[in-house]
């Protein structure tokens, strides 16, 4: 059985400006693949997995190893949405019940999946009483603040003595303002039923945008330390990322040019939860697994086993007999987006 490990991945490309400090931050939510009721009779023979920061494609191939058809509940299980306050969370479609732009196909024909969604509030489910006020499931978003913001005084002031919403106070040059935040956590799931015919192969296939979190600067680097690759949070995010010394190499000319143009680096994340296709019976046959950073320039780093560089943005791996125990996170450096 072959596992994924940690060994390094580092992909490095032409120079790039690069200054050292983070401080604005977006945090990217975590989105993987399809689960199901646990069946040993259904295996997965092959998940072929495009990454990028535009797009995750999943293309899977199931096999029904019984003697009679499976119909049973698949789900895609969006990542936990929660307000805050204190940080911005990167969500691609932000105006849209579909914030990631799921879909999903069978065998070639397009699915519309049922969607659950259930917003909690210190754990109390508080989906109703948010729907009953008209107020947004999202806790992110202008029409989330607006619908919050037109709420009665009272309602207010209840919400926030049961953490649903909090009140934050700020002067914008005119007197003081007060923005209610939400902080409730939104759980969504997509689900369908899907028969899986007995003795035969079933194609499905599904795609999202990702969220991509972003940092204004690199938060591994140390710029002030005698070693610039170190403490604590150099060491997590090399354990995370697989930064090898070609990558740290690369890193380091893009800081020393970024000192003459004044200049940055952005740091941008995506993570995708592959341990989810453990709950299929067995082993996945055959992973094939596609890294594409978007931009020729981009450095990127993330942990495999036999990675190649196959085109100018891509990097591929395959697996055989491949059970998932780690999931994928990927560090892109780049230029910040105009």
């Amino acid at each position: 059985m072959t596992k994924l490990t940690a060994i390094g991945v580092a992909a490095l490309l032409a120079a790039l400006p690069s200054l050292a400090h983070a401080n604005d931050t977006m945090a990217e939510l975590a989105a993987g693949g399809l689960t199901f009721v646990y069946a040993d009779d259904v295996s997965m023979k092959s998940e072929d997995l495009y990454i990028s920061p535009k797009q995750v494609r999943v293309d899977y191939v199931f096999h029904n190893e019984g003697k009679t058809d499976r119909t049973t509940v698949v789900a895609f299980p969006m990542p936990d949405i929660e307000g805050s306050g204190d940080f911005v969370v990167s969500v691609p479609n932000p105006d849209s019940d579909n914030f990631m732009n799921f879909s999903v196909m069978v065998e070639g024909k397009q699915v519309t999946p049922e969607v659950d969604r259930h917003a909690f509030a210190v754990d109390v489910d508080v989906t109703q009483e948010l729907k009953d006020h008209n107020i947004p499931l999202l806790p992110f978003g202008d029409p989330t603040g607006k619908a919050l913001a037109a709420l009665p005084k009272e309602l207010q002031a209840d919400w926030i003595s049961r953490g649903i919403i909090i009140p934050m106070e700020y002067d914008d040059g005119s007197g003081m303002k007060t923005d209610y935040v939400p902080v409730w956590k939104l759980k969504t799931t997509y689900w369908w039923r899907t028969t899986f015919p007995a003795g035969r192969d079933l194609h499905v296939a599904h795609r999202y945008t990702p969220s991509v979190g972003a940092s204004a600067g690199l938060i591994f680097v140390a710029p002030e330390a005698a070693n610039p690759f170190s403490g604590e949070d150099f060491d997590r995010e090399q354990q995370k990322y697989c930064f090898d010394d070609n990558f740290l190499r690369a890193v380091s000319k893009r800081i020393d040019a970024a000192k003459a143009q004044e200049s940055y680096l952005q740091e941008s994340w995506i993570s995708y939860i592959l341990t989810t296709g453990g709950n299929w019976g067995g082993s996945i046959d055959r992973l094939h697994l596609t890294i594409d950073k978007g931009d020729p320039d981009t450095l990127v780093s993330f942990c495999g086993d036999g990675v190649k560089k196959t085109g100018p943005t891509t990097f591929e791996m395959t697996a055989e007999n491949y059970y998932p125990e780690h999931n994928i996170d990927i560090a892109l450096i780049g230029h910040p987006s105009e």
